[in-house]
């Protein structure tokens, strides 16, 4: 069995503002996440963060050893958090099998071992989204539900951004190194979210768009506040942001997306908004 890694190099908000639509999309957009049977990881120079999608169809798919990291066991010296946001599946971890129905999610701590990941039905097989960052302590696995998760209610139809934000791995629901994980849905006719945008230097965070129609895309605006740029992804694909970039989107229908973050603190609310008269 094969995993496949793709490396990024950390990109600085000038050379950003250099390049053209192919260059922001070879440094911050991430394609083919999803493929069945395989497993996509992207090692990133952002915080170490690692960005997956793990598609299990006829047999099961393992995460062991990922020679990216330097270690022996890929969960050495590394927690991850896991949504599932497909078919029924299965992860096996510590000697344990958790089972993951549609947008719930496994919170893995350091050390606990190789990943094996399961599909109940082939034909309509489990999407797992896995992120993992670098930890310095063991925190317990837990499996987090949908009923458990922190519900953040946001926004207004007025502005078209009235959303709920679903934290999963947040301080209020389970214990993390540095990752924080959640889930946003919007109300019928919002299609604007994290807007007016902020930016976050101490942490980076990645988004990855979801629940869309196949025509559906996302106008997703990166940079500098005063040097945006904007990316266009289809349902599937996320995007890294890095702490000096503003991270925010519009979509042309009904989506969702599930954001993550790694960096120095676990504060959600750690952010330095930008006015709306500073964007360029």
């Amino acid at each position: 069995m094969t995993i496949s890694v793709s490396v990024r190099q950390v990109v600085g908000p000038e050379d950003a503002a250099r390049r053209d639509t192919q260059g922001l999309r070879d440094g911050f957009v991430i394609e083919t996440l999803f493929q069945p049977g395989e497993i996509n990881l992207t090692y990133s120079h952002l915080d170490r963060m690692i960005v997956g999608g793990v598609v299990p169809a006829s047999r099961d798919l393992v995460i062991d050893r990922v020679p990216e990291t330097g270690t022996e066991q890929f969960l050495e010296r590394r927690e991850a958090a896991i949504i599932n946001i497909g078919g029924g599946g299965t992860v096996r971890v510590g000697g344990k099998v958790h089972a993951l129905g549609f947008q719930e999610a496994l919170y893995v701590g350091m050390g606990e071992g190789s990943l094996v990941f399961a599909s109940d039905n082939p034909s309509e097989p489990a999407l797992f989204y896995l992120l993992s960052a670098p930890a310095h302590r063991m925190c317990p696995t837990i499996h987090i539900t949908r009923e458990m998760v922190r519900k953040v209610v946001l926004g207004s139809a007025e502005e078209s951004n009235a959303r709920t934000i679903n934290q999963y791995v947040h301080p209020d629901v389970c214990e993390s190194c540095q990752l924080l994980v959640g889930l946003t849905m919007f109300e019928p006719g919002s299609v604007w979210n994290t807007m007016p945008a902020h930016v976050h230097d101490r942490r980076m965070e990645v988004y990855l768009y979801f629940g869309m129609q196949e025509t559906t895309r996302i106008f997703h605006f990166l940079g500098e506040p005063g040097e945006t740029r904007h990316v266009v992804l289809k349902n599937h694909e996320a995007v890294l942001s890095p702490g000096w970039s503003i991270h925010s989107g519009a979509g042309t229908g009904r989506y969702a997306f599930i954001w993550a973050m790694a960096g120095d603190n676990m504060s959600f609310t750690d952010m330095d908004k930008v006015p709306m008269e500073m964007l360029r």
